[in-house]
């Protein structure tokens, strides 16, 4: 059973960092890409980071770029983000999702199995 775990989420001020962690099991972890998508109350799901695990090559949403870096523990089959310089319209329930295809694009219809989000708060 493909199961994915988010954890990490919590209240931090802006500038600050946080670190997400995706926990994973149940597939071929080098061969699968993970996502991390997120959703700020009223808007859409939209794509943060995407990494394909078979070459380790990485997909940014643009309002990210530069800030934030995703990066996948083989040994642990977990993949974590690293969010830097954080701001208030990062606030949104985070989610992290496999595509099993490995592709790691950021079209969310690619990723079959999500895991059950954690909350980023950014304060002012």
């Amino acid at each position: 059973e493909v199961q994915l775990q988010a954890s990490g989420g919590g209240l931090v001020q802006a500038g600050r960092s946080l670190t997400l962690h995706c926990e994973t099991s149940g597939f071929p972890f080098a061969d699968w890409a993970v996502g991390w998508f997120r959703q700020a109350p009223g808007k859409g799901r939209e794509a943060v980071a995407c990494i394909a695990n078979n070459d380790g090559i990485t997909n940014f949403g643009h309002s990210v770029r530069g800030r934030f870096t995703i990066s996948s523990d083989h040994a642990k089959s977990t993949v974590h983000l690293q969010m830097n310089n954080l701001t208030i319209e990062d606030t949104a329930v985070y989610y992290c999702a496999a595509d099993r295809w490995g592709t790691g694009t950021s079209k969310k219809s690619s990723y079959d199995y999500w895991g059950q989000g954690t909350q980023v708060t950014v304060s002012s």
